[in-house]
């Protein structure tokens, strides 16, 4: 009876090493054969993960992996070194993320002011340039149309945090709109370290419009929304993230709820000062806002 033929997969010993670079390659198996698949011992199961391996990589050597009590396995080393390479990036990706928490407020105040000789709708429409600052010791204009703002501080947990905003301020039909460029948070070396992990937008309406109920009297409004997203800090990081964002979102309410009243009685203050011929457009605020 004709013996099968013999393929180093197959030798007895099936825990003696196996010289990689003496396995055949699909080609040669081909030419040695035209029915070759018929020849291998039974003892050797080739199954579709091989059959696909052998035409990916025809002239690469296959690797045998011998267990006692099963077939062996063959697989492709540059095969397997890939598969390693993409499960390690997607392990890098999964631990260089880190939990972000959003903090989202709003808030609108109106106050009436009375007409005087000049009229609140005239002031409203003045150009950026001939603003007064309001608050010298809070704001500092950096150009016509921009300005610096430094806020007062308040508490996030533990810390204190005074943010400085860079805003710009566009004119609008019956007044303005200030608009967030951008926020540096000042405080301590865990608060700056968060300089680079958060984003922050802020859009503030502010604008007139007559009163029915009397028409000597206009109604000056502003409307602020701020929404801030940020990566939580490892020491928070045990803290669920829906206490952080409720805590976040009640301090901007609180900055809101606070510096919105301040901002419009020192406007309408500025705009009384106008009204009556002052046009030295001075600073009226002492550090309030």
């Amino acid at each position: 009876m004709e013996s099968s033929p013999s393929y180093p997969w197959s030798q007895p010993n099936r825990g003696s090493p196996v010289d990689l670079y003496s396995l055949p390659s699909r080609s040669s198996l081909l030419r040695s054969n035209s029915n070759w698949s018929l020849q291998f011992p039974s003892c050797v199961a080739l199954n579709a993960s091989l059959l696909q391996c052998l035409k990916w990589r025809e002239q690469e050597p296959m690797a045998v992996l011998h267990s006692s009590s099963a077939p062996p396995t063959y697989f492709y080393p540059s095969t397997a070194a890939s598969y390693r390479r993409r499960r390690l990036c997607l392990r890098a990706s999964a631990v260089s993320s880190a939990p972000k928490a959003r903090f989202i407020a709003r808030r609108a105040e109106s106050t009436s002011v009375k007409e005087l000789q000049r009229p609140l709708a005239e002031y409203m429409t003045l150009p950026a340039s001939q603003y007064s600052v309001l608050d010298a010791e809070r704001i500092e204009r950096i150009d016509d149309n921009t300005f610096r703002c430094y806020v007062y501080r308040f508490k996030f947990f533990s810390f204190e945090v005074c943010p400085v905003l860079v805003v710009r301020v566009d004119e609008e039909p019956n007044g303005c709109c200030i608009r967030l460029i951008s926020c540096k948070l000042e405080g301590s070396p865990l608060v700056e370290a968060q300089n680079e992990k958060f984003s922050a937008s802020m859009v503030n309406r502010v604008f007139c419009n007559q009163s029915l109920q009397d028409s000597d009297f206009q109604r000056l409004t502003s409307e602020t929304s701020i929404e801030v997203a940020i990566e939580i800090p490892f020491p928070f990081r045990a803290l669920p993230v829906e206490a952080i964002e409720s805590t976040g979102r009640q301090v901007l309410e609180q900055i809101l709820r606070v510096m919105l009243p301040r901002f419009l009685n020192q406007l309408v203050k500025d705009y009384q000062g106008w009204a009556s011929g002052d046009t030295s457009r001075k600073p009226l605020g002492t550090g309030e806002i």
